[in-house]
């Protein structure tokens, strides 16, 4: 069965996934081949084409086209529960009651005009839509490798439901409670990443890197968000408001209201005030944390306390150190798979692998990543013949590039398939020597252009991992933080946060031979098997795709020398 999933056009991150007999064959953003950064509103259209592509396949040939997002029905409590509590915007209220589909009508009808565009006919293809938090759950659970596990799914907001609890047993997924809106996790944290300056949907990981400068008791946190294990309640007075409740700034309404700025004070403006706002990211960041964890164990603690499994996916998946807690407090025999493009990327390849698995696919779990675009050292020496730029092609990349490395230059490294998700994960990366002091600072102010606080991540071998890390815990995809042992410490500084964490990518020969490869030379030269690793990209700008896109952040940014496949890129000293 031939599956294309298609997320996009009313929400955000649009992308397009592949699935073929059970076999993901292809999935990437939209964002990294228009470089318009989350690309909202938009319809996958240039990854879909990629995917088709990348398999061989022509669109007669595709069976169902699967999106994830469905229609909600007004027997059910969803549509009720919003109107509900929003009744202080009878617009809002009203629409939820008479018009909750008219989203869903939308994104179908966008839909069925890019399948005309990549000449798939409508009417003879299979649409078949799922339920946002479904994908998710499919994302995480079928992609997972594990028969029998509990399913988690936590985000902003799909149709109606943001928070999700299930199960998944013998390829079967069942959902045992799900919360919906303005009742939102990933809302709330959202609202307060704009009260902290940042843009929601995008600056969820700066608040969650600014964290640990502060003390979480220095504000309460409980007026935004009241809970206990069976349930929480957002204060819609607060954060994730709508309507006249709206703080303005700039014109543009904000999803926290003036009423904050009234228990707070002003909100965060700039990259250089750090007072009181490191604190409220400290408060905020544990709340959730506590939250979380309290909910996994009233609603799947049961299924945990059996499988000891857990899939996660959504976009509050991607917060790696309510990632951390949850590992910690389930006990060492534990083990979380956290779907690398755990965000609503991510659901074009839930929606696809859900629709597959109900047409009778066995589907097979994940093995990298790395499911972008490739390109031959043809097309890649053509770019650089375009752009007249002075190469070498060398015999070998990764012992020129451990060269490099060992003696603390930073090497911009593009090689093989693009990664899907939000993480750099060796192919379009650029990376650093862990030990060398200072590499963080340089990569930060002159290169990434980013905040100073933010930390960068290690990507290390398999075989020093369990004595990095002190764990045995799986992280291909850098998920998870956890802490790293003292002895490495001061071994590796520029990849240890400030309370002592790393997010590691653990590398194996069998996910990405070259990049394994450049770390095992790498560790021959200096006697560590780690480095620096962070994304191809400039500071509001997509991760590259091409060597066309890997060369003008080349030439846009500080960094002297670039490794395109064979090929190495240096800039003219004078």
């Amino acid at each position: 069965m031939i599956v294309l999933g298609l997320g996009g056009a009313v929400g955000h991150d649009p992308a397009a996934a592949l699935v073929v007999d059970g076999h993901t064959i292809a999935a990437a953003e939209e964002e990294r081949f228009n470089r318009i950064k989350h690309s909202k509103g938009l319809q996958a259209e240039l990854a879909a084409r990629f995917c088709l592509k990348q398999a061989g396949i022509k669109s007669r040939q595709v069976d169902a086209v699967a999106i994830p997002y469905a229609p909600i029905s007004l027997l059910g409590p969803e549509r009720w529960y919003y109107a509900w509590r929003h009744l202080y915007a009878p617009d809002r209220a009203l629409t939820a009651l008479f018009n909750g589909n008219r989203r869903y009508r939308r994104n179908r009808r966008a839909v069925v005009a890019l399948l005309q565009k990549l000449g798939i006919d409508p009417n003879q293809v299979r649409i078949v839509p799922v339920e946002h938090h479904l994908a998710h759950a499919s994302s995480a659970y079928h992609l997972s490798g594990y028969r029998d596990a509990a399913i988690l799914g936590v985000d902003g907001l799909g149709e109606y439901c943001t928070t999700w609890f299930g199960s998944g047993e013998n390829g079967r997924i069942t959902c045992k409670r799900k919360f919906n809106a303005p009742d939102s996790l990933g809302g709330f944290y959202g609202a307060v990443t704009e009260y902290l300056g940042f843009e929601m949907l995008d600056g969820e990981f700066k608040v969650m890197g600014m964290a640990p400068y502060g003390d979480p008791q220095r504000f309460d946190i409980k007026p935004l968000l009241s809970w206990n294990e069976r349930g929480f309640r957002i204060n819609t007075r607060l954060v994730n408001c709508i309507g006249w409740r709206r703080f303005k700034r700039n014109g543009r309404g904000t999803f926290f209201a003036q009423r904050l700025l009234d228990l707070w004070g002003p909100a965060r403006q700039g990259d250089d005030i750090d007072e009181p706002y490191v604190h409220i990211a400290a408060a905020v960041q544990r709340e959730l944390e506590e939250v979380v964890i309290a909910l996994v164990r009233h609603y799947l603690g049961e299924t945990l306390s059996r499988t000891r499994r857990l899939c996660y996916a959504g976009g509050v998946a991607l917060n790696v150190k309510c990632n951390q807690r949850l590992i910690e407090a389930f006990g060492p025999d534990f083990e979380m798979f956290v779907q690398p493009a755990a965000g609503d990327a991510g659901t074009a390849l839930g929606a696809a692998t859900f629709v597959a698995q109900q047409g009778g696919d066995v589907i097979q779990p994940m093995q990298h990543a790395y499911l972008g675009p490739e390109y031959s050292s043809d097309e890649i020496e053509a770019a650089l013949r375009k752009r007249d730029v002075a190469f070498e092609r060398c015999a070998s990349i990764t012992d020129v590039a451990s060269d490099l490395l060992a003696k603390g230059e930073v090497v911009a490294w593009f090689q093989g398939r693009m990664e899907f998700g939000p993480r750099a994960l060796g192919n379009r990366s650029i990376l650093g020597n862990p030990s060398h002091p200072g590499t963080s600072d340089l990569i930060n102010a002159q290169i990434k252009y980013r905040e100073r606080w933010r930390p960068f991540c290690p990507s290390l071998l398999d075989s020093i991992a369990p004595s990095v890390l002190q764990t045995s815990h799986p992280s291909p995809y850098m998920t998870f933080t956890f802490t790293v042992a003292d002895s490495w410490k001061s071994r590796i500084p520029e990849v240890v946060h400030k309370d002592g964490t790393a997010r590691p990518q653990i590398v194996t020969a069998q996910s990405n031979p070259r990049y394994y490869e450049l770390l095992k030379k790498f560790e021959a030269k200096t006697g560590i098997g780690v480095l620096l690793n962070t994304s191809l990209n400039r500071r509001g700008e997509p991760m590259v795709c091409s060597p066309d896109d890997a060369l003008g952040m080349f030439y846009g940014s500080d960094l002297q020398i670039l490794a395109l496949g064979d090929y190495l890129v240096r800039k003219k000293t004078v």
